[in-house]
């Protein structure tokens, strides 16, 4: 009784979501990028899609535990007042019937960049907005570049005073806020633009997201003051962020996450700060494909659509809240 309830509930929270423009871009847009067998493809909500929750019972939810609960397949992370000698015997005690095994492999093999862009586009009648996304896959958390790509994207769209934001919402007054970010991962992560915007500017808040990311590219890379304010926000915030033991776990569990070295935190911010303007521009360059990126626009379609074809971003293919291509908005 109780996981019917738990299931009902969740069922309730997808039904939720395919009303919410944010969420049902957030649920289609990771299956656009990596496809459906992907452990990627799992819509950003973590709700899962109703076949899939329908689908599991008890029965499921023991064999996911013994698939996958294995000590050679864990890593135990304690903050605290606490020393190894003090919590090894306990640690030894009570797991001292936990066996190892074997543990499945999830697909996160690496997907291509699409050779032209594609823009979804999921019909919500009488939206007063219309919510943009657009991206594609950038390389793995732990890459040669990582430092320079974070920097990079700090001066695009990674705070409040970065270019998408000071454009779209400082300058044009179309959105109430905007930017970039990419989704730590293992395997090729996202890189995702987005900007909830008034509906009569969405074809033109693409055609400025567009142009920023492009430009940083090459036509207007980062500026001296830009990339001096990414380097100061990526290292004087370091201070307040292990006030917590919470917090200095969740740094220990990213650095095993994705095979970080062990000093990684102390060298940081040398790292950051000894980044050149050519690292930081090369970043851009090697990490943002405008021209392949993947629009996904939630919106109003008969007040958008026509609009949007002019841009030639490529073509327009109609979708519904799951995701499924439709031939026609009321199918």
């Amino acid at each position: 009784d109780d996981f019917v309830l738990l299931r009902d509930l969740q069922l309730a929270r997808i039904q939720q979501e395919k009303v919410q423009p944010i969420s049902m871009a957030l649920r289609i847009f990771p299956k656009l990028l990596y496809g459906d067998d992907h452990a990627y493809g799992l819509p950003f909500t973590g709700s899962g899609t109703e076949e899939s929750v329908l689908s599991l019972d008890t029965d499921a939810l023991k064999g996911f535990h013994q698939s996958w609960f294995k000590p050679n397949n864990a890593t135990l992370v304690v903050v605290g007042d606490v020393t190894m000698d003090e919590l090894k015997p306990q640690l030894e005690k009570q797991f001292r019937d936990w066996k190892p095994g074997d543990a499945p492999r999830k697909n996160i093999a690496d997907v291509s960049h699409r050779p032209q862009s594609t823009i979804y586009l999921v019909d919500r009648p009488d939206s007063e907005q219309s919510i943009i996304f657009a991206g594609h896959v950038a390389p793995p958390k732990n890459n040669d570049q990582e430092i320079a790509i974070e920097a990079m994207n700090e001066v695009l769209g990674g705070s409040f005073a970065a270019r998408v934001n000071m454009n779209l919402r400082e300058d044009k007054h179309w959105a109430y806020g905007a930017g970039s970010f990419l989704v730590d991962a293992q395997g090729q992560r996202p890189f995702v633009v987005y900007a909830p915007v008034q509906t009569d500017k969405t074809s033109e808040s693409m055609a400025e997201i567009y142009k920023e990311v492009s430009h940083i590219r090459g036509e207007r890379p980062p500026t001296a003051d830009e990339v001096a304010r990414a380097k100061d926000k990526n290292t004087l915030t370091l201070a307040g962020r292990w006030e917590t033991a919470n917090a200095v776990a969740n740094s220990l569990g990213e650095m095993v996450r994705f095979q970080l070295p062990d000093n990684y935190w102390d060298e940081y911010p040398d790292m950051v700060r000894s980044l050149s303007d050519e690292q930081i521009s090369g970043a851009a360059k090697d990490v943002i494909q405008p021209d392949s990126m993947i629009w996904v626009v939630v919106g109003d379609r008969d007040e958008i659509e026509g609009k949007i074809g002019e841009l030639g971003y490529g073509d327009i293919v109609l979708m519904d809240a799951d995701g499924n291509v439709v031939s026609d908005a009321g199918e």
